[in-house]
C-alpha cells in the first residue's frame, strides 16, 4: 500500500545474568541457555582477549556443552576494548541471535560493560593521553579527593580504589568543564526488554569460592599463561595486563613475590574487585537476586526460568 509506514523490528526480549565474581554465573547461564534455548553473550570485562583463558575462568569448550557463546577472544592480547565497542557488538550478537529464534543471555560481572547495555553511554570525549599520564603520577587517595570537590555524585557511586573509573571522571571533568555525572543523564540503555538476574552468596562462602577459584586458577597453569603471553609480547602498558592473574604473576615472574604470596595477593585483589561490583550493582535497578549459597546451577537455573514465567504472566 502506498504511504504505509515501514513494520518495526520487535524490541529484542534479554535475559541478563550478572553479579559478582565467584557466585558461578557462567555455569548458570549456560543451564538456562540448554534449557530455554539461548546462545550467550559475555559481559566479562577481560575474556574478550585471546590467550586470557585460565585468568579469567573462561568456561571450556567441552564445559559449554553444544551452546553458542559470544564476544569470547574477540581482541588480540595487545589491543584494546571499550565500552563502546562492547554495546556496537553486543546490540549485533543480540539482533542476530533473536533472527535465529533464540534467546540472547548477558552474562557477566564487568560493570562497565552491563552499564553500557543496562545505563547507556553518553558521547564523551576521547581519551587525553597526556592528562592520563599526568593523573597516573597522582596517588588514588588525592584523585578520590579531587574527585569529591568536582562531582561529588559520581564520587557517591565510585569506590575510593576504582582508579580506572576516578581517572576518567576527572579526565572528562577536566576536558569538558562538566561532571561526568552530569553528562551521564542524556544516556540511553540499549533498546531491549531486559530481565535481569544477580546472583550473590553469603559472605564466608563468597570469600572461600573465591580461594578454590584462585587454587584452581593455579592448578591448571596460570603461571605458565602468563609466562607465554608475556613471552608473545603482553607488557605492562596493555589493556589486557590490568587483568587480575596477570600483573600479579608478572611481579611472581620478576622474583618480587613467593608463590605463596601470589596466592594470597590473588585471593586478596579479586575479593577487592568484589566489593566494588557489590558497590555497583547496589544501584542497579530492576534486578531479583537470587542466593546461590550450597546451591548447584541447575536449582539457580529453575528459579531463573521461573521468574522468566512469572514475568511473563504479570506481563
Amino acid at each position: 500500500m502506498d504511504g504505509a509506514r515501514p513494520k518495526e523490528s520487535p524490541t529484542p526480549s534479554v535475559v541478563v545474568i550478572l553479579g559478582p565474581t565467584a557466585t558461578g554465573k557462567s555455569a548458570v547461564a549456560i543451564e538456562v541457555a540448554l534449557q530455554l534455548g539461548g546462545e550467550v553473550i559475555s559481559a566479562d570485562s577481560r575474556a574478550f582477549f585471546r590467550g586470557l583463558d585460565i585468568a579469567t575462568d573462561k568456561p571450556s569448550c567441552s564445559a559449554r556443552c553444544g551452546v553458542a557463546h559470544h564476544l569470547f577472544d574477540v581482541v588480540a592480547i595487545d589491543g584494546n576494548y571499550d565500552a563502546m565497542a562492547f554495546r556496537r557488538d553486543a546490540d549485533r550478537a543480540i539482533r542476530e541471535i533473536g533472527e535465529r529464534e533464540h534467546v540472547p543471555i548477558v552474562v557477566g560481572g564487568g560493570t562497565l560493560y552491563l552499564g553500557a547495555l543496562l545505563r547507556g553511554l553518553f558521547p564523551g570525549p576521547s581519551a587525553d593521553t597526556a592528562l592520563r599520564n599526568e593523573l597516573a603520577e597522582r596517588p588514588s587517595s588525592e584523585l578520590y579527593e579531587r574527585l569529591c570537590a568536582v562531582d561529588p555524585e559520581s564520587a557517591a557511586k565510585i569506590h575510593p580504589h576504582d582508579r580506572l573509573r576516578i581517572v576518567r571522571a576527572l579526565e572528562v571533568h577536566e576536558l569538558t568543564g562538566q561532571p561526568i555525572s552530569t553528562l551521564q543523564k542524556g544516556s540511553r540503555p540499549l533498546p531491549c526488554r531486559f530481565s535481569c538476574f544477580g546472583l550473590r552468596r553469603a559472605k564466608s562462602d563468597h570469600r572461600a569460592a573465591i580461594a578454590a577459584r584462585v587454587d584452581r586458577m593455579l592448578e591448571r597453569g596460570l603461571v605458565a599463561e602468563v609466562t607465554r603471553l608475556r613471552q608473545e609480547g603482553l607488557r605492562r602498558d596493555h589493556q589486557a595486563y590490568r587483568t587480575i592473574g596477570v600483573r600479579e604473576v608478572f611481579d611472581y615472574l620478576d622474583g618480587k613475590l613467593t608463590l605463596a604470596r601470589l596466592r594470597e595477593i590473588l585471593i586478596n585483589h579479586t575479593w577487592t574487585l568484589v566489593r566494588r561490583q557489590k558497590a555497583w550493582f547496589q544501584n542497579e535497578k530492576d534486578v531479583l537476586w537470587i542466593d546461590v549459597t550450597g546451591r548447584t546451577p541447575n536449582a539457580i537455573a529453575d528459579e531463573i526460568l521461573a521468574g522468566l514465567s512469572d514475568g511473563l504472566k504479570q506481563g
